[in-house]
């Protein structure tokens, strides 16, 4: 074997180590996101957590992984109306009498109109037999659908673990939890 042939049988050994690198670089890259959806749910008004929904379910019924993390606002939809906790303080009190018992309760974020405008989307939803909140919530939890609630706004809004929703994907994190799943979802949305 020539010099010649020696040197270009070790540039195509080189080449193709390169090409096996970079493969697995590829690789890496492409399985560092999950078919997954994660969304921060901060809004308690009820058109977003409608939106959150809505965006929920139909990844969901598409074979994507839904993480939703509600925080501070958004707390207020996963109160259930028949629940209540004992010993709460003062302002914890106060706080669960100012801020909506559960997802029926919600206002609009735009034309409340003193509690007619939620009338008046549930009216409309039901005449175009869009399911409600209720159905949403419960199709959700069929589908799988992972509910986290942030301890840090639950403890600061003064609710406890014993008013909240029956859900069979409740979990309670903190922000980092959101932020570890998030990292890992091809898709992160802010409502």
């Amino acid at each position: 074997m020539t010099e010649l042939e020696q040197n270009v049988e070790q540039q195509i050994k080189q080449l193709q180590e390169e090409v096996a690198q970079l493969k697995s670089k590829i690789e890496a890259v492409e399985n560092t996101n999950k078919d997954q959806l994660s969304m921060a749910v901060v809004s308690g008004d009820m058109d977003k957590i409608l939106a959150t929904m809505v965006i929920a379910l139909a990844a969901a019924a598409m074979d994507t992984e839904v993480k939703l993390f509600f925080s501070f606002w958004s707390l207020s939809a996963l109160r259930d109306k028949n629940k209540t906790a004992p010993n709460k303080n003062l302002i914890s009190k106060m706080f669960g009498m100012m801020l909506p018992k559960g997802r029926n309760k919600l206002k609009l974020s735009k034309l409340n109109m003193a509690g007619m405008g939620p009338m008046m989307i549930k009216s409309l939803m039901k005449k175009q037999n869009v399911l409600s909140l209720d159905e949403m919530f419960k199709q959700a939890d069929e589908l799988g659908v992972e509910i986290t609630i942030c301890e840090m706004s639950m403890n600061l809004m003064g609710f406890k673990k014993e008013e909240m929703i029956d859900y069979s994907h409740l979990r309670y994190a903190g922000a980092a939890t959101f932020v570890g799943d998030a990292g890992e979802s091809s898709a992160q949305l802010f409502i």
